[in-house]
C-alpha cells in the first residue's frame, strides 16, 4: 500500500516542483519584461498600422515582438508594446500630439501650424514619404523644437526645414513649386499673402532643399499639370500619351511616385507636318502670272551723311560701317534675282529706299510714298524697323519679308520671317536625333545655361544619358567612359556656349579609342566652336553635326548664279549677297506662280535655291515663319556636307 502511494505521490511532487520552478521563472522574467514592455489588448477595427501609429512606433517593431500578428489580429488578443512608446491621443508629456487631416490641408500648412518641419512629421508618419495626405487620417505630430518655441509662429524666423528665396526674372509660381518639389497649395500655405503674379525681388518661404535647378517656365514647348487625387502614371499615359519613363525624364522628382498637387511638365501637342510629307518644288516650272511685279527694297544705306563726317572716301566709309557693307551686298544679290526673273519672262519693278537705320524714317517713307500697288516689301534689315513697316502696312495686307532677323518678333498677319529661328533649328535637330536614335547610345553633355535644351532632348529620347561638367566647367575622359558603350554608336549631344566645356568635350571625345564609335551633335553651333582651342580636324573626326539656316557653296560649284555674279563683279559672292538673291528670287517666283503671295504659302512644299530654302507655315500667333532648315556635317575634307 505504501509503495503504491509512493508511486503516486512522487510524480505529483515532481510535477509540482516543475510547475513552481516554471512559474517562478515566468514571474521573474515578467518582472524584467514589465520594466521594458507593456501590453495592448486589440480592439475591434484596429490594425497593426493604426496601433503602430497610436504608440509612435513602426509596424516592424510590432511584428518582431508579436510574430503571430503577421497572420492577422484578433479582437482581445494581447500584443507586446515597448514601454517607452507614446500613446498619441491629444498630447502626451508635451512630446507628441495627433492631428486629424482636414480637407485641402497640406503638409506644409500642418507643419506651420505646429511649428515643426515637414521632415519631422514624415519621420513619424513614414507613409508620407511615398504618398500625399488623406482626408480624415491621423498624423503623429512631434513637439515643436526649442528654437521654434522661442521664435513663435509669428516670428520672422523661417519654419524649420524652410528658407527664404528671392524671386528672379521669368520665374513663376509653377516654376518655383517645381523647383522645390511642392504643390501650389503648399507654396501658398508657406506664403499666405502670395498673389497671382510674382514680382521680381519678392521674398518667399520655400523648402530648404531643391529638386530642380531651374525655376523658369517654358510655355512655348510645355504645359504644366497639377496631379489630381489618386492619379497615377497609368492615368497620365491615357491622358497625355506619355510613358512613366518619359514623365520622369522631365520631372525627376516623380521617380519616388506621384503625389496629389505635384506639378508636372508635359510637352505640348504639336501639329507638325511629317518630314515624309514635305516635298521640294521648283517654282520656275510653275510661272503662270507674268504681270508686272512691284517690289520695294528697304535697306540702311545711310546715304545722307552729315557735314561733320570726316570720312574721306567711300572705301573708308565701307571699312567703318559694317551695316552698309551688308546692305550693299544684299542689294547686289537682289538685283541679280530681278535679272534672273526677267530672263524667265517676269516683269519686275524694284523700288529702293534708304531707311537710314531709323524706324521714324521707315514711317516717313511709308507715309509719303505710294504703296497701293506694291506686291511685296523686302526689308528693312533691323528687327524694330521691319516690325514698324509690317505694322503700318498690315491693313493693306501688303506682305513684308524680314530678310535677316531670326529673333522672336512682334508678328502681324502680313509679316514673313524668312530666316528660321533658333527654335526651328532646335526642333529640326531634335527630330533628326529622335528619328535615328534606335540602336544608338544617346549622351547629353549640358551646362546649367542649356537646361531647357537638355529637357527637350530627354523628352524626345527618354533613354538618353547625361553628363554634367565638373566645377571648373569642363569634363574629363572618366566622365565619358562611364556612359559610352562599346557595342553601339555613341551619339553625343553637346549643349553649351562655354568654350572651355566645348574644347574639353571635343578633345576627350576625339581621343576615345577606335573601338568606340563616337559622333558629336549640337542644337546650336555657336562661337564657342570657333575658339582657337577647338580643333577643326577633331570636329571633322567626330563628324560634327548641327542644324543651320543655310548650306555652304564653294568656288568649284558651277552654279549659274555664281558664274554670273563673278563675271559681273569679279568676286565670289558672300553669304549676304546669296541671301539677297535667294530671298528676292523666291518672293518673285511665288508672286509669279499664284495670283496672291498668300496663296503661294505651301506648308508641305519647300523651295531650294543657292544656299537657302523656304517653307512657310502660319505662326501660332500671327504671320508666317520659315520652317525649312538644313542639317550639316563637318566631313573629312573640312567642308560642311548636307545631311538633310
Amino acid at each position: 500500500m505504501f509503495d503504491k502511494l509512493k508511486k503516486l505521490i512522487i510524480p505529483m511532487l515532481k510535477c509540482l516542483i516543475y510547475v513552481s520552478v516554471t512559474l517562478l521563472f515566468m514571474v521573474s522574467c515578467g518582472s524584467v519584461a514589465q520594466q521594458q514592455y507593456k501590453s495592448h489588448a486589440v480592439q475591434k477595427g484596429e490594425t497593426v498600422y493604426s496601433i503602430a501609429k497610436e504608440y509612435g512606433i513602426s509596424e516592424e517593431t510590432i511584428y518582431s515582438l508579436n510574430p503571430d500578428a503577421k497572420a492577422g489580429l484578433k479582437v482581445n488578443s494581447i500584443l507586446i508594446i515597448p514601454s517607452n512608446s507614446v500613446i498619441s491621443s491629444g498630447t502626451n508629456n508635451n512630446n507628441y500630439r495627433d492631428h486629424k487631416v482636414k480637407r485641402k490641408e497640406t503638409l506644409y500648412g500642418i507643419a506651420q501650424e505646429y511649428n515643426v518641419s515637414v521632415e519631422e512629421i514624415k519621420k513619424l508618419n513614414k507613409e508620407l514619404y511615398s504618398r500625399g495626405l488623406i482626408k480624415g487620417e491621423l498624423l503623429l505630430i512631434p513637439a515643436a523644437s526649442k528654437n521654434a518655441e522661442i521664435n513663435g509662429p509669428n516670428s520672422e524666423a523661417t519654419l524649420p526645414g524652410t528658407q527664404k528665396y528671392t524671386v528672379k526674372a521669368k520665374e513663376t509660381k509653377f516654376g518655383i513649386a517645381r523647383k522645390f518639389g511642392v504643390s501650389i497649395a503648399e507654396l501658398e500655405d508657406l506664403n499666405p499673402d502670395l498673389g497671382k503674379e510674382l514680382k521680381i525681388g519678392e521674398t518667399l518661404i520655400v523648402p530648404d532643399k531643391t529638386v530642380l535647378e531651374n525655376a523658369e517656365i517654358d510655355n512655348e514647348n510645355f504645359q504644366y499639370y497639377e496631379v489630381k487625387p489618386k492619379e497615377g502614371f497609368y492615368r497620365l499615359k491615357a491622358k497625355f500619351g506619355l510613358s512613366e519613363e518619359e514623365i520622369i525624364a522631365l520631372n525627376p522628382y516623380a521617380k519616388e511616385g506621384l503625389k496629389e498637387g505635384m506639378i508636372l511638365k508635359i510637352p505640348k501637342e504639336e501639329k507638325t507636318i511629317s518630314q515624309e510629307d514635305i516635298s521640294t518644288v521648283n517654282l520656275e516650272k510653275r510661272i503662270d502670272n507674268k504681270k508686272m511685279k512691284t517690289i520695294v527694297l528697304m535697306l540702311p544705306f545711310r546715304l545722307m551723311r552729315t557735314q561733320n563726317d570726316t570720312i574721306r572716301n567711300d572705301q573708308d566709309w565701307l571699312k567703318k560701317d559694317p551695316t552698309l557693307r551688308v546692305a550693299l551686298d544684299f542689294y547686289s544679290g537682289a538685283l541679280m534675282a530681278a535679272e534672273f526673273a526677267k530672263d524667265k519672262g517676269i516683269s519686275v519693278t524694284l523700288n529702293v529706299y534708304d531707311t537710314e537705320m531709323s524706324d521714324s524714317k521707315v514711317a516717313s517713307i511709308i507715309s509719303k510714298s505710294e504703296f497701293k500697288n506694291v506686291d511685296a516689301v523686302i526689308g528693312p534689315l533691323l528687327q524694330k524697323n521691319v516690325e514698324k513697316a509690317s505694322d503700318m502696312l498690315k491693313d493693306e495686307k501688303i506682305p513684308v519679308f524680314s530678310p535677316l532677323s531670326n529673333r522672336e518678333m512682334a508678328m502681324n498677319n502680313n509679316l514673313f520671317q524668312t530666316l528660321p529661328t533658333d527654335a526651328v533649328l532646335q526642333k529640326t535637330m531634335i527630330r533628326y536625333l529622335k528619328e535615328h536614335s534606335s540602336g544608338k547610345n544617346i549622351i547629353i553633355i549640358s551646362d546649367s545655361k542649356r537646361l531647357k535644351q537638355k529637357e527637350m532632348i530627354q523628352t524626345a529620347i527618354p533613354t538618353s544619358r547625361t553628363v554634367s561638367p565638373r566645377g571648373g566647367g569642363y569634363i574629363q575622359a572618366s566622365d565619358i567612359t562611364a556612359v559610352v558603350s562599346e557595342g553601339m554608336e555613341n551619339w553625343v549631344v553637346l549643349e553649351s556656349e562655354n568654350p572651355v566645356l566645348v574644347s574639353s568635350a571635343v578633345n576627350v571625345l576625339a581621343a576615345m579609342p577606335n573601338n568606340y564609335k563616337v559622333r558629336l551633335f549640337t542644337l546650336n553651333r555657336n562661337e564657342a566652336y570657333e575658339w582657337h582651342e577647338v580643333s577643326s580636324t577633331r570636329l571633322a573626326k567626330l563628324n560634327f553635326t548641327f542644324p543651320s539656316v543655310n548650306r555652304n557653296i564653294y568656288e568649284d560649284d558651277h552654279n549659274p548664279f555664281i558664274i554670273s555674279y563673278k563675271n559681273k563683279y569679279g568676286v565670289f559672292p558672300n553669304r549676304y549677297v546669296i541671301r539677297g538673291f535667294d530671298v528676292t528670287y523666291d518672293v518673285l517666283l511665288r508672286l509669279a506662280s499664284e495670283k496672291d503671295i498668300y496663296d503661294a504659302v505651301m506648308p508641305e512644299s519647300e523651295t531650294v535655291y543657292i544656299e537657302n530654302k523656304f517653307r512657310y507655315e502660319k505662326s501660332p500667333t500671327e504671320g508666317y515663319c520659315n520652317e525649312a532648315a538644313y542639317i550639316l556635317k563637318y566631313n573629312n575634307e573640312l567642308k560642311f556636307e548636307v545631311v538633310e
